[in-house]
């Protein structure tokens, strides 16, 4: 038990606080000011608060700690995940939402509940309340069109589904099933309506049948560990919980990430990309919002958010569904009423603000905010009913007044207007603290809406993040990538650039001890000390990710994408070996079979060859001027084969271990660009598909296509990533239109088939998938399509690569 507390000595000295709560130096006799007594209870106050909290948070990280021991012994045995256990009534209990389905309430446990007093009511969302007549936004989430098209995959819709078996995009005529001819031993499948002709294995025909079942895998995926943050465009997203554990998030997924233990949990509750977070003063509950998707049959679903339990990550509450638009921007619980209220910014037209009682799913207030952007939302530390907003050519002060949110605007006077107020935070005698584009600190008196205090020029450029240390000093980081604390007096006490490779600073958290927490725009998390350096914990790529290779015999893999960075990953230390900038955005990549090198294509249609251990040069060359799609090498290593957009296959020769590379030709005769590409197992015969869904089979050595089916059926591939052909065609979805499967990979033991889809979603079907529509098991996570899947060498862990959510996930097979 000592090593479970020891953790938190440095994130609170007790005692010091509790030396701080006994001092009767500030009693009644006191010669000081009523308002100073008064801000001397309030402090003394939120201290013992603290305290308490301190107690909770232990508890729970002692609980979380048993239970995770208890799943570990009952791994063998145990079917998904627990719901319920046996050391949860220590906790305290409220109603908990798996799936969407409300839990029935259980007894009382042994602790008050860290949300304060009040009981649970029904669970009713109160549609009836909205007083907000919205601007040029749709009424009703069933209406809702995404607008950010940006986040799709060319012009596809974009979506993040629940359900478990997705089913492709509705073609609005019904889909031709497929037909079994036993004469020619081929199987004919429709998409779009154009046929596809793919024969079997001879040994095959008689047994074959198109009415037969085929089976679900009986192995299933764990998410493991999910490499990436998402700092480049959302904000005071990054906290450190009392339990050693960071938060934050990438696509669809809440990471809790323990440095230390080098741990990952992973709260999976959301359907689409989340946007924003907030930690309760309770440091157990933790609220998120995401915005608006569609579904893989075409139906919305709404933005909302998600109150749940940072130990036993179950949903507690859903919050505003119909009632949000578009997105959630700003999430904040309110501090001095027991985080009772729950502030809340959407991203429609004009940006309503809403106050919600989140444990009664009660809306309390709601105004609108501002037709501009809305970057930050905050509630005072010591009045609940003030609410500090912050964005493009505004600071509002809402006050909350039986129900209704009255607004003061900020009055800058003889201060110039800056064009957009970016963060905001409170000093400990509950002035409010904000930072503008043009680089200002400004303090404003509490309780006015007048500026008190000016840190002119504190920042060259934007000033991102606002952070008030618990020693009393400010921290602010921002776009010239420096890190300044202040005194409470605003004179400056420290100051370090963080490298530029990191990129300017997003959001800054206080660490443990007197380490800070430090979000990049560059989607790093860095951690360190105003008077040392800075180390990366978690780093991810900045734009559309593509490309992911395999090391042929480590634990390792390599991703590349449109940010013009390569990266090589080891699976069990989860942290980056090394990455390398290019010049042109990457599209693809492949190992040699001997590990010594890496083939990279790029989007311009050059392509180079780097050495594995030194990321360095090796060769580069240029084949046509569109995108290359496939790098692959042929199993015995002595040829290359590269697919392009320009319809064209082009094969190289390869000598001395993939240092040496020589042009042999181009293989012609697809009509449309080359989507994926496999190797026979004696690297004599290539298979290749097409964007207008040909099967084509080739002798690369000569260049040369090969038609007649009877040399091709019976072909052995080392490896099956092509989404057409006999093997696995039972993977495409009911009404699919041929684009909605991305990648496909085979086990190495050939016993299971993964797909990644656009709906963001991965499929685990078992292998050979010949069956017309096989069952599969479907996981969420990604909030984008998914652009590639692969086995590691040993098929122990399985990786998935996001596309517009930057995310690297990777899964252990169990």
């Amino acid at each position: 038990m000592e090593d479970g507390f020891s953790s938190y000595s440095s994130l609170y000295d007790t005692s010091s606080l509790l030396q701080f709560c006994n001092d009767d130096s500030a009693s009644a006799a006191s010669s000081m000011e009523v308002t100073d007594r008064i801000a001397s209870l309030e402090q003394r106050v939120q201290m013992q608060e603290d305290e308490i909290q301190l107690l909770k948070s232990a508890l729970a990280d002692v609980v979380r700690r048993l239970n995770l021991s208890e799943e570990q012994q009952a791994m063998g045995t145990r079917r998904g995940p627990t719901k319920a256990r046996p050391m949860i009534a220590t906790l305290p209990l409220r109603p908990t939402v798996n799936n969407g389905t409300v839990l029935p309430k259980k007894g009382s446990g042994t602790l008050p509940s860290p949300s304060g007093p009040g009981s649970r009511k029904d669970a009713t969302t109160p549609a009836n309340k909205s007083t907000v007549r919205r601007a040029n936004s749709n009424e009703h989430v069933g209406t809702l069109t995404r607008k950010d098209s940006g986040d799709s995959k060319g012009n596809r819709t974009r979506a993040g589904s629940t359900g478990s078996n997705s089913s492709g995009k509705r073609s609005e005529s019904k889909q031709r099933d497929p037909v079994f001819n036993a004469e020619e031993g081929y199987v004919k499948m429709f998409l779009k309506g154009r046929p596809i002709t793919m024969y079997m294995p001879k040994d095959l025909v008689d047994n074959y049948s198109l009415e037969a079942r085929a089976d679900l895998p009986s192995n299933k995926l764990k998410l493991d560990w999910v490499y990436g943050y998402r700092g480049r465009d959302c904000r005071s997203n990054l906290y450190l919980l009392p339990t050693g554990e960071t938060v934050y998030f990438i696509a669809s997924v809440v990471v809790l990430y323990n440095v230390d233990e080098q741990l990952q949990r992973h709260y999976a509750g959301h359907t689409d990309d989340i946007k924003c977070l907030a930690v309760h003063p309770d440091k157990i509950t933790i609220a998120t919002g995401q915005v608006a998707g569609t579904s893989s049959d075409g139906k919305q679903l709404a933005p909302h958010v998600r109150v749940w339990d940072s130990v036993s990550l179950n949903t507690l509450h859903i919050l505003g569904t119909g009632f949000f638009d578009r997105a959630l921007v700003c999430l904040a619980f309110s501090k001095s009423n027991g985080g009772n209220t729950l502030c809340v910014v959407d991203d429609s037209n004009d940006h309503v603000l809403s106050v919600w009682d989140w444990q009664r799913e009660d809306r309390l207030a709601e105004v609108k905010c501002s037709n501009e952007s809305v970057f930050a939302a905050d509630f005072h530390p010591t009045d609940s009913n003030v609410i500090v907003t912050c964005g493009k050519s505004h600071l509002y002060f809402w006050n909350l007044e039986k129900g209704v949110l009255v607004k003061k605007q900020g009055l800058f006077e003889k201060q110039e207007k800056p064009k957009f107020v970016l963060c905001v935070t409170f000093a400990e005698n509950g002035d409010t603290i904000t930072g503008d584009s043009s680089g200002n600190i400004l303090v404003w008196g509490k309780g006015t809406n007048r500026i008190s205090h000016v840190i002119q020029g504190a920042h060259e450029g934007s000033i991102f993040a606002l952070c008030m240390l618990r020693n009393g000093s400010l921290v602010s980081g921002g776009k010239d990538r420096r890190l300044i604390s202040w005194d409470s007096s605003y004179q400056q006490i420290q100051m370090v650039e963080v490298p530029e490779l990191f990129g300017p600073i997003r959001t800054v958290a206080e660490g443990r001890g007197e380490s800070v927490l430090i979000g990049t725009t560059k989607n790093f998390v860095l951690q360190g000390s105003l008077d040392g350096e800075f180390t990366p914990i978690t780093q991810g790529h900045t734009d559309e990710l593509w490309g992911l290779a395999i090391h042929p015999c480590k634990s390792q893999f390599l991703t590349c994408g449109h940010d013009r960075q390569v990266s090589l990953w080891d699976s069990s230390s989860h942290q980056s070996i090394w990455t390398k900038h290019m010049e042109d955005a990457a599209q693809s990549a492949g190992f040699h079979p001997s590990g010594a090198v890496v083939a990279i294509g790029t989007e311009t249609g050059r392509w180079l060859v780097l050495d594995t251990d030194s990321k360095d040069l090796v060769t580069v060359h240029t084949d046509g001027n569109e995108q290359l799609s496939v790098m692959r090498y042929g199993p015995d290593g002595n040829f290359l084969a590269i697919g392009s957009h320009d319809n064209y296959i082009y094969i190289y020769a390869v000598a001395e271990n993939g240092r040496k590379y020589s042009r042999v030709g181009k293989c012609s005769g697809h009509s449309s660009f080359i989507t994926h590409l496999d190797w026979s197992v004696d690297s004599q015969y290539l298979v290749s598909n097409s964007g207008d869904y040909e099967i084509l089979y080739w002798i690369p050595s000569v260049c040369k296509q090969v038609v007649s089916m009877e040399t091709t059926r019976d072909i052995s591939w080392a490896t099956y990533t092509c989404t057409l052909g006999f093997q696995v065609f039972g993977l495409w979805p009911d009404g699919s239109d041929g684009t909605d499967i991305n990648a496909v990979c085979r086990s190495n033991e050939k016993s299971l088939l993964v797909t990644g889809d656009d709906f963001g979603k991965v499929h685990l079907f078992s292998y050979p998938c010949s069956q017309f529509r096989a069952p599969s098991h479907v996981y969420g996570g990604h909030s984008s399509h998914v652009t590639n899947v692969n086995f590691l060498y040993d098929d122990s862990f399985l990786v998935s690569t996001g596309g517009k959510d930057m995310s690297v996930m990777q899964w252990r097979i169990v």
